[in-house]
C-alpha cells in the first residue's frame, strides 16, 4: 500500500536504522509556526487497504538533551504502529521557541489531528506516549484530543513543581521559561497535569523505575492517585531497581508487554465500535 504523506508540509527521506520500518523528517504548522517531527512507518506490515495502529510519542527533554532517538522509534514501529514523534516547536530547526509544557502542547495536538489524516492509520487506534518531560505532553493530549484510544506514561514528569524541587541542576532553565514556583505558581500549575485529571478521557498506563534519579517515582504515585481519585482507568507498574533509562532486557519486557496493553485497548475499542453498528 502507498503511503500519502501529503497532510505533512515536507517529508524528507531518512537513514532507515531498523530493517524494514522507513523513516522521516516531516513538517507541519502548529499555531502558525513549522515546526518538525520523526515519522516511522513499519512497511512491512502495510497490505492493501491496511490501517494501522498509531502512536504519538512524546519526547521528553529540551534542545538536545531528550531529543528523539531513531532506533526507539523505529524499534517502536517495528511493532505494527506508526509512530509520530512531534520535536516542538524551536526544536530540530522548527520555528518558536520551546515552553517546555506551555503552548508547545499544541504541537501535540496538531500531530494527532495528522495522524487521523494519514491513509495508513486506524483512527480509531491512535494512542500517546510521553517519555520523562513527554509525559505531561502525552496527557494534556488526553485531555484535549478527542477519540484518543490510550495514554502511556513512561518516567513521566506529572508535577511541575516537584520537577523543580528534585532537580537542582534544571532550575535555572525553568526559572527562564517558566520563572519560580512561588512567584509563577499559575505557570506551574497550567504545566501540571495533575490538576485537570478528571479531564482525561481515556485509559493511562504508568510505567515508572523505582530508582529513578531524573524524575523520581514519587510523579507515577501522585499521577495514580489523581486518576484514582477522578475515576480515570489506569494502571501503574513499577520497575524494581530501574532508573530512569531502562537498558537492556528491562526495556525490551516492558516495551512488549505495553504494545500487549495498548493492542488490548484497541482490540475493545475495535469491537465496541463494531457493536454499534
Amino acid at each position: 500500500m502507498q503511503v500519502d504523506l501529503s497532510p505533512f508540509v515536507a517529508v524528507t527521506c531518512e537513514e532507515s536504522v531498523v530493517p524494514n520500518v522507513a523513516l522521516y523528517t516531516v513538517s507541519y504548522y502548529s499555531d502558525g509556526l513549522l515546526v518538525k517531527a520523526a515519522l516511522a512507518v513499519p512497511e512491512s506490515f502495510l497490505a492493501d487497504g491496511a490501517r494501522l495502529p498509531a502512536l504519538l510519542y512524546c519526547r521528553g527533554g529540551i534542545k538536545g538533551i531528550g531529543r528523539v532517538r531513531p532506533e526507539r522509534i523505529s524499534q517502536m514501529a517495528a511493532f505494527g504502529y506508526v509512530i509520530l514523534a512531534p520535536h516542538y516547536r524551536g526544536n530540530e530547526g522548527g520555528e518558536g521557541r520551546d515552553e517546555f509544557g506551555g503552548a508547545d502542547r499544541q504541537d501535540v495536538f496538531a500531530a494527532y489531528e495528522l495522524l487521523g489524516k494519514l491513509n495508513i492509520v486506524d483512527a480509531r487506534r491512535i494512542s500517546a506516549y510521553g517519555f520523562s518531560r513527554g509525559g505531561v505532553m502525552a496527557l494534556f493530549a488526553a485531555m484535549e484530543c478527542k477519540g484518543l484510544l490510550a495514554t502511556v506514561v513512561w518516567g513521566g514528569v506529572s508535577d511541575m513543581a516537584l520537577t523543580y524541587e528534585e532537580r537542582v541542576d534544571m532550575r535555572r532553565m525553568l526559572r527562564r521559561l517558566i520563572g519560580h514556583p512561588r512567584k509563577q505558581e499559575e505557570a506551574y500549575r497550567y504545566r501540571t497535569p495533575l490538576y485537570r485529571a478528571a479531564e482525561i478521557a481515556c485509559p493511562v498506563l504508568i510505567i515508572h523505575g523505582t530508582e529513578d534519579e531524573n524524575v523520581s517515582v514519587e510523579h507515577a504515585h501522585r499521577l495514580a492517585e489523581a486518576l484514582r481519585q477522578a475515576g480515570v482507568p489506569h494502571e501503574k507498574w513499577l520497575a524494581e531497581g530501574a532508573s530512569h533509562l531502562f537498558v537492556g532486557d528491562e526495556i525490551e519486557l516492558y516495551t512488549r508487554k505495553m504494545f500487549a496493553w495498548l493492542d488490548e485497548r484497541g482490540q475493545e475499542r475495535v469491537a465496541a465500535t463494531q457493536a454499534l453498528t
